[in-house]
C-alpha cells in the first residue's frame, strides 16, 4: 500500500501550484485568489524509485465553523492530515509569518507525524533570507521552494522520501489471507452484501446513502480459506456530494482498493453500469487488482430466458476496458447465489497470483509465433527471442524482441489471448512488456574469423564459403 503525503496550509499560498509541480501535471486548478481548491485531489508520485500518493487540499481556515464551504474545506484538510504519513505545510514568504500560519503550525506540532515546512515563492537570495523567519513556527524541517519555477522541489522530495514509513512486511500468518475490497456507488448494497456473506448483521445497513463512512474490516474463515472483507463508503460524483463527512471517506475507500487482492465492484441491477461506476472500477483496473463485478438486486429485475445474456452484453460494452472481470448475478437481500461468491473470490485470487515457468512460457511463445507470425513492416518483422514473468499480482510478462517499434497493438492482444486461453487468468488483468534485446555486433568478429580461416587453409574458396556463411547467420 502506497504512503500518503498531504499538502496543507492556509488559502492562496501555492499549494496547488506545488502539487502540479511535484506530480508534473496540471491536474489542480491554479488561480490567484483563495478558495479555488475545495475537494481533495490525488495523484501518484515517484521519486528515486519510491512511490507515494500526493494529496492536494483546500486552504485551512480554523475560525470557520458550521455548514459554510470554508468549514467543509477545512474539515477535508484535517482528514487529509489524519490519513497522511507525511505532511507538507506550505507558507508564503511574501506575506511573512501570519497568525493563520501560527495557528496551523500549532495544530501540526500536535500531530505525531513528519511535518515538512515548505516556504513557497523563494525565488532569489533576498527571499531566501526572508524565509529564515519561518523557523519561528517551531517545526523541525524548513525547505525554501519556488513551486512556480521548480526551485528547491528536489530537496523537498528528498525530504519526503526520507520520511516515508518503511513498507509493511507481510507476516507469515497473513500470507494466505485474501483481502477483498467491496466498492461502488452509495446505496447499491455493499454493506448488505457483506452481511449476506457473513450470514449475520455485522455492518449497519440503511436506505440512506452514505451510512458507511469508514472502511470496515471483517475477517471470515471458510474451511482452510481466510478472507478479509473491507466494506467501504460509497463514492458519488464530486458535484453531488453535499455532506462534508461523506467526502472524507473517499480516501479510505481508495486505500482499501490498494490494500486488496480482489475487488468486488457492486452494481445496482436496476441502474446498470453508470459513468460513476466506470470511474470507480477504473481505479481498481489502474492498480492491477483482480475484479468481480457483482450485479446486486437481481431479484428486482423482470426476467425472461435472455435477460441475463442481454444484461451481460451491456455490462461488457460499458466495461470494455476490463473485459477480464468476472460477473456475478445475485441478491444480497434474499441471499440468492451469495454462497457462490467466496469460492469465486478464491479462484480469482489464485489466478491473480499465478506464475508461469519460463520454459512453459517460451514454449507457448514459439507455438503462438509459428501459428500466427506478426505482419512485416517494410520488409522487417517483429521477432520474439524469449519471455519471462518477473512478477505476479497482477501477472506481468516481459518479452525480449528485436525492435518493439514493430509491435502492433493487435499482435499484443493476440499474445494476451493465447496466454488466457492456455492458462486460467479469469478475473485478473495481465501486464505485457516488450524490451529490445541487445544485438551482437558481428562486424568486429567477422574479419578475425575470416583471417583465422585464411591463415589455416590458404585457400580463397574456403574463405569465400566461410564469409558467405557468416552473412547468412
Amino acid at each position: 500500500m502506497k504512503s500518503i503525503v498531504a499538502i496543507v496550509g492556509r488559502p492562496n499560498v501555492g499549494k496547488s501550484t506545488l502539487f502540479n509541480r511535484l506530480t508534473q501535471s496540471r491536474q489542480a486548478i491554479v488561480e490567484d485568489f483563495p478558495g479555488v481548491t475545495r475537494d481533495r485531489l490525488y495523484a501518484q508520485c515517484d521519486w528515486n524509485g519510491k512511490e507515494f500518493t500526493l494529496v492536494d487540499t483546500g486552504g485551512i481556515v480554523l475560525d470557520k465553523e458550521g455548514d459554510t464551504i470554508e468549514a467543509h474545506v477545512t474539515r477535508q484538510a484535517e482528514l487529509a492530515i489524519e490519513e497522511a504519513d507525511v505532511i507538507i505545510f506550505v507558507c508564503d514568504v511574501t506575506h511573512g509569518v501570519t497568525a493563520s500560519d501560527q495557528e496551523v503550525a500549532e495544530k501540526l506540532r500536535r500531530v505525531r507525524k513528519p511535518v515538512l515546512l515548505a516556504v513557497n515563492k523563494v525565488e532569489n537570495l533576498k527571499r531566501d533570507e526572508e524565509a529564515l523567519e519561518f523557523w519561528s513556527l517551531g517545526l523541525d524541517t524548513m525547505i525554501p521552494v519556488s513551486a512556480e519555477h521548480g526551485m528547491g522541489t528536489g530537496d523537498l522530495l528528498d525530504a519526503v522520501v526520507e520520511n516515508l514509513p518503511a513498507p509493511e512486511e507481510m507476516h507469515e500468518e497473513d500470507e494466505d489471507l485474501i483481502k477483498v475490497a467491496v466498492i461502488g456507488r452509495p446505496n447499491v448494497g455493499k454493506s448488505s452484501l457483506v452481511n449476506a456473506i457473513l450470514g449475520e448483521e455485522r455492518v449497519i445497513v440503511s436506505n440512506v446513502a452514505g451510512t458507511t463512512r469508514d472502511a470496515i474490516d471483517v475477517l471470515i474463515e471458510k474451511g482452510e480459506d481466510r478472507f478479509l472483507l473491507i466494506d467501504t463508503a460509497g463514492m458519488r460524483k464530486r458535484g453531488k456530494v453535499e455532506e462534508g463527512v461523506e467526502r472524507y471517506s473517499v480516501m479510505r475507500a481508495l486505500r482499501a482498493v490498494e490494500r486488496a487482492n480482489v475487488v468486488l465492484m457492486v452494481i445496482d441491477a436496476e441502474d446498470g453500469v453508470t459513468d460513476q461506476d466506470q470511474k470507480i472500477v477504473g481505479y481498481a483496473n489502474e492498480n492491477g487488482k483482480a475484479c468481480i463485478v457483482v450485479i446486486n438486486k437481481w431479484d428486482l429485475v423482470e426476467k425472461d430466458e435472455k435477460t441475463m445474456e442481454k444484461f451481460t452484453d451491456k455490462v461488457r460494452v460499458r466495461l470494455a476496458f476490463m473485459d477480464y472481470a468476472v460477473l456475478a448475478f445475485l441478491s444480497a437481500k434474499t441471499r440468492a447465489r451469495v454462497h457462490k461468491l467466496l469460492p469465486l473470490i478464491r479462484k480469482v485470487a489464485e489466478n491473480h497470483a499465478r506464475r508461469i515457468s519460463t520454459a512453459e512460457l517460451n514454449d507457448l511463445i514459439r507455438e503462438a509465433y509459428s501459428l500466427n507470425p506478426p505482419p512485416s513492416d517494410k520488409g522487417r518483422r517483429l521477432k520474439i527471442f524469449f519471455g519471462t514473468q518477473p512478477h505476479a499480482a497482477p501477472p506481468g510478462f516481459v518479452f525480449f524482441v528485436n525492435d518493439r517499434e514493430l509491435l502492433h497493438f493487435s499482435y499484443k492482444r493476440y499474445l494476451e489471448n493465447r496466454l488466457r486461453e492456455t492458462y486460467d487468468f479469469e478475473g485478473t488483468p495481465i501486464r505485457l512488456y516488450f524490451r529490445n534485446k541487445a544485438k551482437v555486433d558481428l562486424k568486429v568478429d567477422r574479419p578475425i574469423r575470416v583471417r583465422r580461416i585464411l591463415a589455416v587453409s590458404g585457400k580463397k574458396r574456403t574463405v569465400r564459403r566461410a564469409a558467405r556463411k557468416l552473412t547468412t547467420e
